[in-house]
């Protein structure tokens, strides 16, 4: 496994995050792993050197919280980097139960921290920005959290670039604790975030952390075996994502034809890109199967000259923003 810096944390995370969005329980999406598969992924991942494991309060309802930290506790906690969030109304009965309010937070992390049997995070993030909250407000909550014992550090997901400047415009004037990381929608399909977001977190010294990094699967087998996968047909979110326009469909032949000539997946292909980003600090990858969590961290060992990331990135148009919300 290789390690790198995350941002101007000082921790050392593996150059993988393990997505822990597909555990918990089935009853949530039929493609997510019960508890017993769940921990066998997670086990096998810290065999291979995996210190960094992102989660949130919405997957599984809770369930993905509780099954990570079940499995962790069997390890040396001290020796292992959790990454949670909290944004999405938990309860639908309870509006307070998502947004970035301060009642909000305070119960959702108190409810996830429990749920990890953990007494501190070391990355807790907002999951999307809220237009109801002033961002001063959810800053000087997570600040006060800092100083509890709560959380480590401070971390955005998905969000405009003005929006994610005038947060730590806002941290920097009042003297609050900073966001830290960045974890953003990004891949061979979609890459959006090279006009404004990547720039601006190269230059603050953000860590990013994207999520999809494979697309939702949509880059780790050819076009038309897609649809023949549960997720493929299940997975409405990722007809949502624009990964079958500008260019999706050739590119996605591209990938495939240079993993044919390299002897690897498509997906090993795909991440191997990602992991030649200088902007790219640890790509978080979501996955239901040990044989692929093993390939991923094999594609850390592939190389791709300059001239295959230009012919990978070619068919590229401009797409439709998303992931925002």
């Amino acid at each position: 496994m290789e390690y790198t810096t995350l941002g101007s944390t000082g921790i050392e995370v593996s150059k993988l995050c393990l997505g822990c969005m597909s555990f918990g329980t089935s009853e949530w999406r039929d493609w997510v792993l019960d508890e017993s598969e769940s921990r066998a992924v997670i086990d096998r991942a810290i065999d291979l050197g995996i210190n960094f494991f992102d989660t949130a309060n919405m997957y599984s309802a809770g369930e993905s919280e509780r099954v990570l930290g079940e499995a962790l506790s069997a390890y040396d906690r001290d020796e292992q980097v959790v990454a949670t969030k909290g944004f999405f109304q938990m309860d639908e009965d309870d509006p307070n139960s998502g947004g970035l309010s301060r009642k909000a937070i305070e119960q959702e992390l108190s409810a996830s921290l429990d749920r990890l049997g953990m007494d501190t995070v070391d990355l807790y993030q907002i999951h999307r920005w809220d237009d109801d909250t002033p961002i001063e407000t959810t800053l000087r909550t997570l600040d006060d959290a800092v100083r509890r014992g709560q959380i480590r550090h401070a971390g955005a997901s998905s969000m405009w670039t003005y929006q994610f400047a005038e947060a730590l415009r806002t941290s920097e004037r009042e003297d609050l604790t900073r966001f830290e990381t960045m974890q953003n929608h990004y891949n061979l399909l979609y890459r959006e975030e090279e006009r404004e977001m990547l720039p601006f977190c190269q230059r603050d010294a953000v860590a990013v952390i994207p999520w999809s990094p494979l697309a939702r699967g949509y880059l780790t087998r050819p076009h038309e075996e897609f649809d023949a996968t549960t997720r493929g047909q299940t997975d409405d979110y990722a007809r949502e994502h624009p990964y079958f326009e500008g260019g999706g469909r050739e590119i996605n032949e591209r990938v495939q034809e240079l993993a044919d000539e390299r002897d690897a997946t498509m997906a090993q292909i795909a991440l191997s890109w990602l992991l030649h980003k200088d902007a790219v600090d640890a790509p978080i990858v979501g996955t239901t199967s040990i044989e692929h969590l093993e390939q991923a961290v094999a594609a850390l060992d592939i190389s791709l000259s300059d001239s295959d990331i230009e012919w990978l990135e070619a068919p590229y148009e401009p797409v439709p923003v998303s992931g925002h919300e």
